[in-house]
Order: structure tokens, then C-alpha cells, then sequence
């Protein structure tokens, strides 16, 4: 999340009662998790074997549970909670703002665009030129649409991502961390039906320009999803995933998070991405293998009743 103007890291201190080591005349720009983080950014830290990679990280403002060492020109903001302090300054920031109307008065919506009955379009939302939305589509705050989107009827754009900061010694032991990103989606972009496009946790989720998706699918928060991709029904991608250009996922592909589908690569109905796979061919399986290979195993596996009749029938001839 990009915040309207730089805030200086002593009012952010003050703010969640933080003790402050580093540079203490910086400022921060954004609200970040370590997933999108970039120079200027706010992220939390709660658990030793992720100090280095926050602290290390682009972040220039880090809150932490301990005193440890830094990077110079890194500002590292110490309190008991980090988790606390993060949706206190999310919720300070981005605050939860109910709307009263179907259409928000704040949102923009471009000319020739139709809004079709019984859609919601949040606060501050961005819609382009000349698109249709459908009945009963939901475009929750802050989210942005560009131009010649389609959205077909009962999809959600916008909802929030599901992410969850997990501790043991709470009574709840899954907490909800608030999200404070978009969805973001590009020209010529069509969307079908009952969809669901979550928004980032404090970034963008994207979808390309020209990418068309069935009924169905559902795209999980803070995914980056190239231009001209093609996915059919009930595909379902977790969180933080890049996939890259002219990608096709047919019906029913399952992808795991935080890996990348390489561009131009079409992975058949049915099959299950859990690590990041090169772009240019083709996969099958779950987990995926180069489809070729996928279909002489499967060859295989049919006859093994043939050959079991055969080396049975040599024994008994023996």
C-alpha cells in the first residue's frame, strides 16, 4: 500500500509505542509485506528465523520484537507485538469505511461504461472506458479496472485475501491480517462468472491486459497474472503467484503459492503446480510433468494388468 505522503518514522514510533534504533530521520512511503516489499516500506518481523530476510530486505522500516543488528540507513521500530503494531498502523491508514450506496460516490467510472442493476462498486474505485459489468458483481474499495473489461455476473473483485497470522499461545490462534491492497485489472481483460479475485495483503493483485478467465476461478492475494493468459473453469491459484505471459491453465489446475509459471507454458485440466515450472511447454499431472512423459507413464500403468497376466501365466506353465 503507497501512502499518500512520506510519514517520518519518530510520529510512526509514537504511533505503536516503539523504540527506535537506526535511522531516525527517515521516512516511510508505503505499508508492506516481505512477499512485495520495496525501498521505502513499512514490514514486520515476529519470528527469529525471518530477521534476515526482513532486515536485509528492500524495506527501509522494520518492526521487530528484538534489538538486533542492521544495514545502515535501515530504521528498525522495537515493540512486543509486530503484528499489532502492523494492523495498527493498516488500520490507521487504510480504515475499514462502510458504504451506504450501490454505486460509492467516490468512485470513478469512465464514459461508456455499463453498470448493470444490482452491481456494488466500492469506495474510491477506479472502473475505465467502455466496459460492462455485469448483475451482482461486487468491486470492493480501492480496487481498478482499466478499459473494455468485461465482468460477468457474481464475480468478486476486491475481497480480502486470505492470510492469517498464526500464534499458539491465543485462545484464536489464526488472526486475520488486514488487507490493505488492490486488484488491479487491466484493458481487454474478460472475467466469467462467480469468479473471485482477491486483493493483495498490502500490494496489488494483478491481472494482465487481455486475459480471459472462465467461470469459477479463483485468484488468491497478491498474484501477478501476465497479459494474453487463458484460464478455464474452477482453476484456482494460491497467493503471491507469478504467472507470466500467454499462459493457459485448462479446468480444474490447482496452483500452489509463491512460485511462477514461466511464460507461454499450458498446463492441461486436472493437474497440480507446486513449484515453479519453465514457460514453452507443456505439463500434466499432479504434480505436473512434461505432459509427453505423463502420457507414455499412464500408457504404461494400463498394461501393467497385461503384463501381470503374462508373467503369471509363464509361472503357471513352469
Amino acid at each position: 500500500m503507497r501512502l499518500d505522503k512520506p510519514v517520518p518514522v519518530k510520529w510512526i514510533a509514537d504511533f505503536i509505542g516503539a523504540g527506535i534504533a537506526g535511522n531516525t530521520d527517515a521516512s516511510a512511503t508505503g505499508i508492506n509485506e516481505i512477499h512485495k516489499v520495496e525501498k521505502g516500506d513499512i514490514v514486520f518481523v515476529d519470528h527469529p528465523k525471518y530477521y534476515d530476510t526482513c532486515i536485509n530486505s528492500a524495506a527501509t522500516v522494520i518492526i521487530i520484537n528484538k534489538k538486533t543488528e542492521y544495514p545502515d540507513g535501515k530504521t528498525l521500530l522495537i515493540v512486543s507485538d509486530p503484528f499489532e503494531a502492523y494492523l495498527k498502523l493498516v488500520n490507521h491508514f487504510r480504515p475499514f469505511n462502510p458504504s451506504s450506496k450501490n454505486i460509492s460516490d467516490s468512485a470513478s467510472i469512465g464514459k461508456n461504461t455499463v453498470i448493470m442493476p444490482n452491481a456494488f462498486i466500492g469506495n474510491n474505485v477506479i472502473i475505465g472506458d467502455d466496459c460492462i459489468i455485469h448483475p451482482n458483481v461486487t468491486i470492493l474499495d480501492h480496487c481498478v479496472i482499466g478499459n473494455n473489461v468485461i465482468i460477468q455476473a457474481g464475480t468478486v473483485i476486491g475481497s480480502d485475501a486470505f492470510y492469517y497470522n498464526k500464534k499458539t499461545n491465543r485462545d484464536i490462534h489464526y488472526k486475520k491480517m488486514n488487507s490493505c491492497g488492490r486488484a488491479v485489472i487491466e484493458d481487454f481483460v474478460e472475467i466469467g462468472a462467480n469468479c473471485t479475485i482477491d486483493r493483495g495483503v498490502s500490494g496489488d493483485t494483478v491481472i494482465g491486459a487481455g486475459t480471459k478467465i472462465d467461470n469459477l476461478v479463483h485468484i488468491g492475494h497478491d498474484t501477478e497474472v501476465g497479459k494474453n493468459c487463458l484460464f478455464a473453469g474452477q482453476v484456482g491459484i494460491a497467493g503471491a503467484t507469478k504467472i507470466e505471459d500467454n499462459v493457459i491453465l485448462w479446468g480444474q489446475v490447482g496452483v500452489s503459492k509463491t512460485l511462477t509459471i514461466g511464460k507461454g507454458a499450458t498446463v492441461y485440466a486436472q493437474s497440480g503446480v507446486k513449484d515453479s515450472i519453465d514457460g514453452g511447454k507443456v505439463y500434466f499431472g499432479s504434480p505436473v510433468e512434461d505432459a509427453r512423459e505423463k502420457m507414455k507413464e499412464l500408457v504404461w500403468i494400463k498394461r501393467i494388468p497385461q503384463l501381470w497376466e503374462k508373467v503369471m501365466g509363464k509361472k503357471a506353465e513352469s
